[in-house]
């Protein structure tokens, strides 16, 4: 009975530990992120979330075909820029098989210092000199499974 109790101690702050460090993770990841301005006026492309913190940021948005041929091997080009205007990169997102009257949702993670605002068109080709691709965001699941093995060092 006394291992039991000390499991079922055990299995509580497990959980515990879980959970603490799930809400620690994401008030504290997504605190650090403030948004990003746009500069442009194309009707094609809505951004729904455009944010960026000292070191890195993240775009994600819809783009719609409002011409009548199908929109294929074309780039949406997003340049940013600093708070005074000091251009300081370019991104790249792939534009594939896009019908008329379609729309298709995007993401771009870029890593670049103080980015202020952002201006998007859309290119028919890609120019030299485009930014690093960063990975995309953990998931839940591997969160999840970091958190595990960080408990599992430690204990």
């Amino acid at each position: 009975m006394e291992r039991l109790k000390t499991f079922l101690i055990y299995a509580l702050l497990i959980i515990g530990f879980f959970i603490l460090s799930e809400f620690l993770i994401n008030v504290g990841l997504n605190s650090t992120y403030k948004p990003i301005e746009r500069k442009d006026e194309i009707s094609q492309i809505t951004i729904y979330q455009a944010e960026a913190t000292l070191v890195n940021g993240r775009i994600r948005g819809v783009v719609t075909n409002s011409q009548p041929d199908e929109l294929n091997n074309k780039f949406i080009k997003i340049d940013f820029y600093s708070e005074r205007d000091v251009f300081l990169g370019k991104k790249y997102v792939a534009l594939e098989d896009i019908q008329p009257n379609e729309t298709k949702s995007f993401e771009v993670f870029f890593k670049l210092e103080d980015v202020e605002h952002y201006s998007m068109s859309i290119v028919d080709e890609r120019e030299e000199g485009e930014i690093e691709l960063i990975p995309e965001e953990f998931t839940k699941p591997e969160i999840i499974l970091l958190t595990i093995f960080t408990m599992l060092i430690l204990w």
